[in-house]
């Protein structure tokens, strides 16, 4: 008889849990751009550091959720010194991982996806941030293949696909949303919630 109870309370805790991560797929979360970069040294040699904005499930290996895809963990490469032609980047920007890419950001935000190949959402929520790069002035698109940067998935802590980081004109991480494809409004309050923030803006 325990036993039966133990198991419909893990069911229930199962059930709540999977409500809970389902109601804040592809929701934008605020994200402190004030607070400084995890060393990717340490997340390395330790694992991904949790990321409580994220509100992603920590478990090694990555996680899936439906219709989202998990990205692999690996060792990992530095990535190249930023190139910007006039502020330098604070230690909490992105450029970094821009310049790796061989990306240029926006000149008041970008849209930053990580993405795997065989990850449906990622290909809807590809359309909705292009049309809005399209549709908005100095908004810029960068699509990540995950697996094919496994380092970078590591040190910015993407254990779902998609996952949309949105960067403010300094590379400043502002908001970010995982596991569902956005909706084109909710990126455009993201969007305008990075251009209002932004150091060169204030």
């Amino acid at each position: 008889m325990v036993g039966l109870w133990v198991l419909v309370a893990t069911l229930a805790a199962a059930l709540v849990a999977g409500f809970v991560l389902r109601a804040r797929d592809g929701r934008f979360r605020r994200v402190a751009s004030a607070s400084p970069r995890p060393d990717p040294v340490g997340m390395l040699r330790g694992g991904p550091a949790p990321d409580p904005a994220a509100g992603d499930s920590s478990t090694p290996g990555g996680s899936s959720t439906p219709g989202g895809s998990s990205t692999p963990e690996d060792a990992a490469t530095p990535g190249d010194v930023p190139t910007r032609p006039s502020d330098s980047p604070s230690p909490a920007s992105l450029f970094p991982e821009l310049a790796e890419l061989g990306a240029q950001p926006g000149e008041r935000a970008t849209l930053l996806q990580f993405s795997t190949a065989f990850c449906a959402p990622c290909r809807v929520t590809r359309r909705i941030l292009a049309d809005v790069a399209t549709t908005v002035a100095g908004v810029s698109h960068v699509e990540v293949d995950a697996e094919a940067h496994l380092a970078m998935v590591r040190r910015l802590g993407i254990r779902r696909t998609p996952t949309v980081l949105v960067l403010d004109s300094d590379g400043h991480l502002i908001s970010r949303a995982s596991g569902a494809p956005p909706s084109r409004d909710a990126v455009l309050t993201a969007v305008a919630g990075a251009v209002r923030e932004g150091p060169a803006d204030g």
